[in-house]
Formats: structure tokens, C-alpha cells, sequence
């Protein structure tokens, strides 16, 4: 009892005592943020891979000699393929009719259509040996890859107008509140004075570089993504010309000099991200309608080309 009384008086002795303050340059270093990394090996990651592999495989080897559209495996692939796009209606029918919400969450549903769109389209090509055959089914194909890359189209721009891939819609006031809240970061980078007011400059540039190009998207999102990797190369080179000064006069500038030039990377890359999309936010939205109203036909032309095709294939 005695030594654990003792134990526990030297804990509130070491948590009690004050704390010595730094010295000026290491209160720097401590006071930078760290960077953040980001992981690669995800799930999706790793299916894309994975689909990247089959396409590789299935581009480069004789296929054919093993598959044929007409009878075996190369008939189920087919059948298996075709009732993959079939399902990828399903997302849509969740998401217009209430009453099938037992069906479970829309984003789960959301997941699955974007399996479904790839490894439908997957199915097929192994079931066409990656080339062509009759009009029909050439026809069937190409539509069916139209609506494949159409999809991917759709979910680069969907990502970019929401909280991640299957969250909710984001809003102007949002990015802007997220932007704001990375500059509050700014006054750690005692070490760099003026990199904030840079960077301040170089946010203002870039939110009006695009202010007189209409709103259609593709040349409003260009002008964007150009202004804002000019801002970037601009703000690294002030980076690193700062830091190679400083390293000349402080020895403990030199030891940190390479975890600073990365910290202050980071955060002007975070900042410059941030204030691009709240740039580009409205260009994306007005893409995404319009993509939306392209992608709908392309489905219903997929659906008439593959029924023709399967009628074909039965018939004749």
C-alpha cells in the first residue's frame, strides 16, 4: 500500500511540475502541423487492380481458343453479364420509390450499381473475346462500353460535389466554412512569415481567375486546375528559397529542414485544394446535371441494344 501510495505521489509530482518552454526554434517545429498520409491499399483500390489485371489478361492472351460466345462458359459469361446490367436498375428504383427502402440504405445500393458497372461490362468483353462480331452485337457493345465509361465519368464528378463517394450532398457554404478553417492553421508557420499572406494572395487569384468563363464546366474547371498548380510551383519555390536561407544561419533549421519544407507542402497543397474546389464547385454541379441527362438515354440505349441482341443471337 505504501509503494503505491508513493508511486502515485511521483505521478502528481511529474504531472505538477511546470513545463520548460522551448527554445524559439524548436516552439516552431513543435507548432507546424504534421502531414497527413494517405493510404493507397484500400478495398477499392485493390478491386481496381484486381479489374485492371482481368482487362490486362484478357486484352493480351488468345481468349478465344478457350471461350466462345455461342456455347459453355463463354454463354454464361454472357448471360451473367447481361443480368449484371440488368440489376444495375435497381439503384434506381431504390432511390425513386420509397416503399423499397427494406431493400436497405441508398448508399449501399449505391455501391453495388458501381460494382455491377464494371464487372457487367467485364463479363461481356471475356464473353466477346475482346473483339467484335455481328452488327448486333457490335452495336450491344459499344453501347454497353458507352454507358461503362459514361459511369466512370459520372462518378469523378459525383465525388467532387460530395461529402466522399457515398455521402451526402455537399454545399458552397461548407467548402467555403473548410477552407476558412485550414487558414486559422496559418499562424504555426512562424518559421515561413510570409507564407500566409502568399498564400492569402495566391487563394484570391485563384477564386477570381474564373470569375468572367461561363459556368458550363470543362473550360471554367481548366482555367481553375492551371491557375492553381502555378500557385503551387510559385509557393514551393518561396518555400524552399526560405528554408535554404534559414539552414544557412541555424543549425537546428538545417537538421529540420526537410520535415519543414514537407509540413509547409502539405498545408499550402491542403489550402490550394480546398480553394479550388470551392472555385470549381459550381462548374461541377452544372456538369453533373448535364452528365445525368446524357447518362439516363445512354442506359435505355444499352437496354434496346442488348435485347435486340439476345433476340439475334436466338432467332437466327
Amino acid at each position: 500500500m505504501t509503494m503505491m501510495t508513493s508511486e502515485i505521489a511521483r505521478g502528481r509530482a511529474v504531472t505538477s511540475a511546470p513545463r520548460v518552454a522551448p527554445s524559439a526554434p524548436s516552439a516552431q517545429l513543435v507548432a507546424a502541423p504534421a502531414a497527413v498520409r494517405k493510404k493507397w491499399l484500400t478495398p477499392a483500390a485493390l478491386f481496381g487492380l484486381g479489374i485492371t489485371l482481368l482487362l490486362f489478361l484478357g486484352w493480351e492472351f488468345p481468349t478465344a481458343r478457350y471461350i466462345t460466345p455461342k456455347r459453355g462458359f463463354g454463354y454464361a459469361l454472357g448471360i451473367i453479364g447481361g443480368s449484371l446490367m440488368l440489376l444495375l436498375f435497381l439503384y434506381s428504383a431504390r432511390k425513386r420509390f420509397p416503399w423499397l427502402k427494406i431493400l436497405g440504405p441508398t448508399a449501399g445500393w449505391f455501391r453495388f450499381h458501381m460494382v455491377l458497372g464494371v464487372l457487367g461490362p467485364l463479363c461481356i468483353l471475356y464473353h466477346a473475346n475482346f473483339g467484335l462480331g455481328a452488327t448486333n452485337s457490335n452495336i450491344a457493345l459499344f453501347a454497353m462500353l458507352t454507358v461503362a465509361g459514361s459511369g466512370l465519368v459520372g462518378r469523378y464528378i459525383y465525388a467532387r460535389i460530395h461529402h466522399g463517394l457515398y455521402g451526402s450532398k455537399l454545399s458552397l457554404g461548407e467548402l467555403r466554412k473548410g477552407a476558412e478553417s485550414l487558414r486559422a492553421n496559418g499562424g504555426a508557420f512562424t518559421f515561413l512569415p510570409e507564407l500566409v499572406g502568399r498564400l492569402d494572395s495566391a487563394e484570391r487569384r485563384l477564386l477570381a481567375s474564373t470569375g468572367k468563363i461561363p459556368i458550363l464546366g470543362i473550360a471554367k474547371l481548366t482555367a481553375t486546375t492551371a491557375v492553381s498548380f502555378a500557385e503551387r510551383l510559385r509557393l514551393r519555390g518561396y518555400v524552399r528559397k526560405s528554408l535554404r536561407k534559414a539552414a544557412a544561419q541555424s543549425k537546428t533549421m538545417a537538421e529540420q529542414r526537410k520535415r519543414l519544407r514537407r509540413t509547409a507542402f502539405t498545408y499550402i497543397d491542403r489550402r490550394l485544394s480546398a480553394t479550388r474546389r470551392v472555385a470549381s464547385f459550381a462548374a461541377y454541379e452544372r456538369l453533373f446535371s448535364l452528365w445525368h441527362a446524357l447518362h439516363l438515354p445512354l442506359i435505355f440505349l444499352m437496354l434496346v441494344a442488348g435485347t435486340v441482341h439476345v433476340i439475334a443471337v436466338h432467332v437466327y
